[in-house]
């Protein structure tokens, strides 16, 4: 994946350079632009990234987001970057107002380290409280690549990566609440559990108890899982290398398909596939030739083709499947055999 490999060197640069950057200027031309660069715009380009964009707020002058992503004339993305030791928790106010007075759907919150994706899910050009996209670029994982490249100037969809923000934020919430629950079950998610396998009154005592009995059980079935995934991983590995040493102790085949015949095969379905389905025509090597079948049958020769000697021959067969050999200089001299090659399928179809 071309877009994860880019962000990974990018994150291998950061890790290099961090330490040496000063200021949230530095931040912005070391990190953020190489980031926007790769996501296609061009950061010389004042019609498509547009540093300082303006973003006044009623009476409120001299408001301004550090970049603004223009496609058609429109904003598509407002980032605002902050120094690479900022914590970002204390800055999503700011880009708040800015998103509010701009037209683009997106926002884009960083200190070229941790990345904050925002949109206005829960109500139109007001951005949402929690992004709906997060991460961090050295620990980067593809899944996040992929939702990354959305943003990228070739892919760029507004309807698709709204809808797909939702699905993004919310499925990131309950994986939170999942995680805090398993860290610490509240007496709520002990009590689902225990209603359904104990039969008593849930007194104080006896929820304390499940409370343990939940924890214990989900760390046991989270555990298991992880074992089993591990198991499976190595039972197909074994498995794989079982293959590998069949493949190895089995003779290798004395047949070798060159790159012309299979350039000649491509040039007889050319020529038949304007008749029959391209599926149909199959081919199968041979040590002393380079057979073309129809429907994979032995007994529906379409041609055979004799490439690797000093003289090529090609050999067709006529409707009571006579074979004759017909000199050829090159593979191209194929297509002078058309006609009596369309007439061999014809005839095994009228059969």
């Amino acid at each position: 994946m071309e877009l994860y490999n880019q962000l990974k060197s990018l994150a291998d640069k950061v890790e290099q350079l961090k330490d040496r950057i000063e200021t949230e200027e530095s931040t912005k031309h070391a990190f953020t632009l190489p980031f926007i660069n790769i996501l296609g715009y061009d950061t010389f380009n004042p019609t498509e990234v547009v540093p300082e964009f303006t973003a006044d707020l009623g009476l409120k002058k001299g408001e301004k987001v550090d970049y603004a992503i223009f496609q058609n004339d429109q904003p598509i993305l407002i980032v605002e970057c902050k120094h690479w030791k900022q914590n970002l928790n204390i800055h999503n106010s700011q880009l708040f107002r800015y998103f509010h007075v701009t037209k683009t759907r997106f926002a884009l919150l960083t200190n070229g380290i941790q990345y904050r994706f925002y949109t206005d899910l829960e109500e139109t050009n007001k951005m949402d409280e929690k992004p709906f996209l997060e991460f961090d670029i050295t620990k980067l994982k593809e899944s996040t690549a992929k939702e990354v490249e959305k943003f990228h100037k070739s892919k760029f969809d507004v309807s698709l990566i709204v809808d797909n923000a939702s699905h993004l934020k919310y499925t990131r919430e309950i994986k939170s609440l999942i995680g805090e629950e398993l860290a610490e079950p509240s007496q709520d998610f002990v009590k689902l559990f225990a209603n359904k396998a104990y039969n008593g009154r849930l007194t104080a005592k006896v929820v304390d108890e499940f409370t343990e009995i939940v924890n214990k059980a989900f760390n046991q079935i989270i555990s298991e899982r992880v074992n089993d995934r591990l198991n499976s991983a190595l039972n197909k590995e074994q498995e794989k290398q079982l293959e590998e040493e069949k493949v190895e102790e089995q003779p290798k085949s004395k047949v070798i398909t060159t790159d012309e015949e299979i350039e000649a095969y491509q040039i007889v379905v050319a020529i038949l596939r304007r008749k029959i389905a391209k599926e149909r025509i199959v081919q199968r090597d041979t040590q002393s030739y380079f057979g073309i079948l129809l429907d994979d049958n032995n007994r529906k020769p379409i041609c055979r083709l004799h490439l690797n000697g000093g003289i090529k021959y090609i050999s067709l067969f006529d409707e009571s499947k006579n074979e004759t050999k017909e000199k050829i200089e090159s593979i191209d001299a194929i297509y002078n055999f058309e006609k009596q090659l369309l007439q061999t399928i014809g005839c095994y179809d009228n059969e």
